[in-house]
C-alpha cells in the first residue's frame, strides 16, 4: 500500500472524513488521493492540477496502482473544471492563502462541501475568507515536518458570520500552542510588521500568553 506521505500531508489526509469523495485541488503528483483510495478513507476522488506536468505525475501514480476506475485525473484552473455533484470533501493543500480563497470563492458549490485546507503563506487569509464567507474552522492544527511549520484546517458552512478580528485570521481555532518555532516566528513577522505601521499589538499579547 502506498505510505509514503510527509508529516504535513499526513495531517491534511488525516482531516478527511471517513467514506468521502473527495476533490483534490492542485493535486501535484497524486499522493493524497491515492493514499486516501488505498487506505479506505475515501471511496473515490479527483485530482485535479491546473499544469499538465505535475497532473502526468498524478495519472502515471495512479495508474501505478490500477486506480484508474477510482481516481480521476482532470486538468482544471482551480474547480472551475470539477462537477461537485459527487464530491464531499474539498481539500486544497500546498498553495498560498489568498490562492485558495480566491479558488473558493470562485466555487458556487463549496457551501455544500467539508473543506481541509493547508495554505503554505498567509493562512490569516485563508481564515479570513471562511470567516467573512460564514463558515466554522474545526480543526485547527500546527505540524512540524522537514524543518518548516504547517498551519492545516478544515472548515464547514454556517451561514452564521459575526465580527472578526486580527486574533481570529491569526490563530483560527488553534488548540494547541506547543510549537514554540511556528508561533515564534509569527510574532517575529507581526514586529516586523508593527514597524511599519501596523497595530498587532493585541494578537502578539495573545500569542505571548499563549505560549
Amino acid at each position: 500500500m502506498y505510505n509514503s506521505l510527509s508529516k504535513r500531508l499526513s495531517a491534511v489526509a488525516s482531516l478527511v472524513n471517513d467514506g468521502s469523495v473527495i476533490v483534490d485541488v492542485g493535486c501535484d503528483h497524486g499522493y493524497i488521493p491515492v493514499y486516501l483510495v488505498l487506505s479506505g478513507r475515501a471511496k473515490s476522488a479527483i485530482a485535479c492540477d491546473i499544469n499538465r506536468g505535475p497532473l502526468d505525475s498524478c495519472i502515471a501514480l495512479v495508474n501505478s496502482y490500477n486506480l484508474g476506475d477510482r481516481i480521476q485525473c482532470v486538468l482544471s484552473d482551480g474547480l472551475d473544471n470539477i462537477d461537485g455533484k459527487s464530491v464531499d470533501d474539498i481539500v486544497i493543500a500546498g498553495m498560498g492563502g489568498e490562492l485558495i480563497a480566491d479558488i473558493l470563492s470562485r466555487c458556487d458549490y463549496a457551501r455544500q462541501k467539508h473543506l481541509v485546507l493547508n495554505p503554505m503563506t498567509h493562512p490569516e487569509l485563508a481564515r479570513k475568507w471562511l470567516y467573512d464567507n460564514g463558515y466554522s474552522i474545526d480543526n485547527d492544527i500546527i505540524v512540524a515536518d522537514a524543518g518548516h511549520h504547517y498551519s492545516i484546517f478544515d472548515a464547514h458552512y454556517t451561514g452564521i458570520i459575526r465580527d472578526r478580528d486580527d486574533i481570529d485570521y491569526f490563530l483560527g481555532n488553534i488548540t494547541d500552542y506547543s510549537d514554540r518555532e511556528y508561533f515564534l516566528h509569527l510574532l517575529n513577522y507581526l514586529r516586523n510588521k508593527q514597524k511599519g505601521g501596523a497595530d498587532y499589538t493585541r494578537l502578539i499579547d495573545t500569542i505571548e500568553d499563549r505560549i
